[in-house]
């Protein structure tokens, strides 16, 4: 597999961008992993890098972007926070890997059994913790099919608010940055968000109705959830 150069990026579309995260996914849950030389690889982005990819997940240690995607040195950008959620830092990380870097997609990547999602869905109190799982709570009060047992017991409630935690972020990315909106707006990047299950490695991928095109720089979360409720 060769090394991601600037000439393999600017080539490639936002489309061909997802086409690449998903086989590689595929790869991945059929144990086929490419063929890389790592310390090659080293070698060949020592003077820089070209990613394809800005990818938004959770720090929970079964859901590593570069194993799961089968990708290598350089391919992409890794974001990493409990319950891959948004704030100004990593707005900012987005911005500098699509305008300046050149990456083409952007994956907002939630997981089942997400711990974080749990702790938001039972109030939990800990420390700095507390203001991180607050950013969770929308998600949870958009959650509307549920209308008994709300808590980390119910393993149907915590996936729903999972996934409309990731829709969530995606609709925080649009409205709170002008710069990848513009972007969106062109057809120079996507966003997407995609759901990985722990227990197969599978990772579903989700495209909201209005993921291009925002009502005046403002998503609507229940269009963005309509396919969960």
């Amino acid at each position: 597999m060769k090394t991601q150069t600037k000439e393999m990026q600017n080539n490639l579309t936002p489309e061909q961008a997802i086409e690449i995260l998903k086989k590689g996914n595929d790869r991945f849950i059929n144990n086929l992993k490419a063929n890389r030389n790592l310390l090659e690889q080293v070698n060949e982005t020592s003077d820089g890098q070209h990613p394809f990819a800005f990818i938004l997940s959770c720090i929970d240690s079964r859901t590593s972007a570069e194993l799961i995607f089968d990708q290598g040195l350089g391919d992409i950008f890794s974001c990493r926070i409990a319950g891959n959620i948004l704030n100004e830092d990593i707005l900012g990380s987005m911005e500098f890997a699509c305008k300046v870097a050149g990456a083409k997609v952007i994956v907002v990547l939630g997981h089942t059994k997400c711990g974080a999602i749990k702790g938001a869905c039972d109030n939990v109190k800990l420390g700095n913790l507390t203001a991180l799982l607050d950013k969770i709570k929308p998600a949870i009060d958009a959650e509307r099919t549920t209308l008994s047992n709300r808590n980390a017991a119910n393993s149907v409630f915590v996936e729903n608010v999972a996934t409309l935690n990731v829709k969530l972020v995606m609709r925080q990315i649009a409205e709170h940055s002008p710069v990848l909106y513009e972007m969106l707006e062109k057809g120079e990047i996507a966003l997407i968000s995609g759901m990985y299950d722990v227990e197969t490695g599978y990772v579903d991928f989700h495209r909201s109705r209005t993921s291009v095109q925002p009502h005046g720089h403002k998503w609507d979360l229940v269009e963005q959830c309509a396919d969960v409720a």
